[in-house]
């Protein structure tokens, strides 16, 4: 089986046994997202990680394909070391489980990943992963996975696994908190969080894009993934309210087929972009829009793109999505409205703020939070099993030596003491 192939040597050398004393452990993160997707959360928190001097492994699903079972890594400018499994089509089911079991543990051996800590994203990884021996296990929650298009069946039923496999439980806002906290001993609600200086830069942006400085104003935007999670229904009555308005529409097709979307002279579909050049097109919209559907797969959503919207200094139209409401809502700093007409007059609503005042509070609200906060609350909770499990590692021989000892003690056998 040709099982690592790599791009990236100087990173994934083998460490020597003694090179791993005092390191900090690494970091191996089993995902259902693909790291160069949409750069979201598991992005924002994992780059900080490798920051701190971690090794970090970012193991994607499999693909399936032609060739023999393999993982392909490479290195990333963040310092993430991204692994993709590439497996045969005739794979399924159990099989696969046990083809991953047996890449996972060829990676631990040939990058000599010795002290780690799983991060699950993906309750599906357990069954092939759960042998392993970590000092300590992570379930960060970022969505009710279960209720998105396309779940597996066995979902709900790894995910409990994964409950009683975790030390911790981080939930990406706190509607999926709620929902997730009676399931663990130690669960945290770590709603989606900013990196406000990046967005802050649209403020200051003087030349758009190409593909957007041809549309005329007034510009309504959307960024993000768009899938069965998005109303089209009522992006698609909203541009026919108001053909004067021009919606800008941001992000990868998934999950649904691009004929379903909407399609007017008014709607713009600019496809997907970098993270570094979001706030260049945000910088040219007059309203952002949270225009998400109510459903079972957006009941527990919490959108990173409020606060980015926000940071941006845009004012922001959304539906009535529970973690948006609260508290962005709640603080006067987002319009909500669920139908068409309420909607349109949300917007007519955003265009006659006042910009200054709005961004003078925005800013002062955004200031309490932060990717880098977030992450360093993550890593405290985090070194604080580890090192508990380091001292219960260090205390195992002694309790074997004085079991031994007992045991000895109590023999009926005869015992014969040496010394001077």
């Amino acid at each position: 089986m040709n099982t690592i192939s790599r791009n990236s040597d100087a990173y994934l050398q083998p460490l020597r046994t003694s090179d791993t004393a005092g390191r900090l452990p690494d970091l191996v993160c089993l995902s259902h997202l693909r790291w160069d997707f949409v750069y979201q959360r598991p992005q924002h928190l994992l780059s900080r990680f490798a920051r701190q001097g971690r090794r970090v492994f970012f193991i994607e699903e499999p693909i399936f394909g032609e060739g023999a079972a393999r993982l392909d890594l490479s290195l990333r400018d963040d310092g993430v070391c991204v692994v993709v499994p590439h497996l045969p089509q005739s794979f399924a089911g159990q099989e696969t489980d046990g083809v991953m079991q047996t890449l996972l543990d060829r990676l631990c051996q040939e990058q000599a990943i010795r002290e780690c800590v799983l991060w699950y994203y993906t309750p599906m990884a357990i069954r092939w992963s759960r042998h392993l021996q970590p000092l300590a296990v992570i379930y960060d929650c970022m969505d009710e996975l279960s209720a998105f298009r396309g779940a597996p069946l066995a979902l709900r039923e790894r995910e409990q696994e994964l409950f009683e496999f975790a030390d911790l439980l981080f939930t990406g806002g706190q509607s999926l908190y709620e929902a997730k906290r009676e399931h663990h001993s130690q669960p945290y609600a770590f709603p989606s969080s900013i990196d406000a200086p990046h967005f802050a830069q649209a403020r200051g942006v003087k030349h758009e894009p190409e593909d957007q400085a041809r549309i005329p104003h007034t510009r309504l935007g959307f960024c993000g993934v768009i899938d069965e999670r998005m109303d089209l229904g009522l992006l698609d009555a909203v541009a026919e309210a108001r053909p004067d308005w021009q919606l800008v529409i941001i992000g990868p097709v998934v999950k649904i087929d691009p004929s379903e979307l909407p399609r007017r002279a008014n709607i713009h579909y600019l496809g997907g972009k970098k993270y570094q050049e979001l706030p260049a097109y945000l910088a040219g919209w007059d309203v952002a829009l949270l225009p998400f559907a109510r459903n079972e797969s957006t009941r527990f959503i919490s959108p990173t793109k409020t606060p980015e919207y926000l940071a941006a200094g845009l004012p922001v139209v959304s539906t009535s999505i529970r973690d948006v409401v609260r508290p962005y809502g709640e603080a006067g700093f987002v319009h909500i409205a669920d139908t068409a007409s309420e909607f349109v007059a949300a917007v007519e609503e955003a265009l006659q703020e006042d910009a200054h005042a709005r961004i003078r509070a925005v800013d002062a609200f955004l200031s309490q939070t932060s990717w880098d906060r977030t992450w360093r609350r993550m890593n405290e909770l985090i070194e604080d099993v580890v090192s508990a499990r380091r001292m219960a590692l260090s205390a195992e021989p002694l309790v074997m030596k004085a079991a031994a000892a007992t045991a000895a003690a109590s023999s009926s056998e005869p015992r014969y003491v040496t010394g001077d």
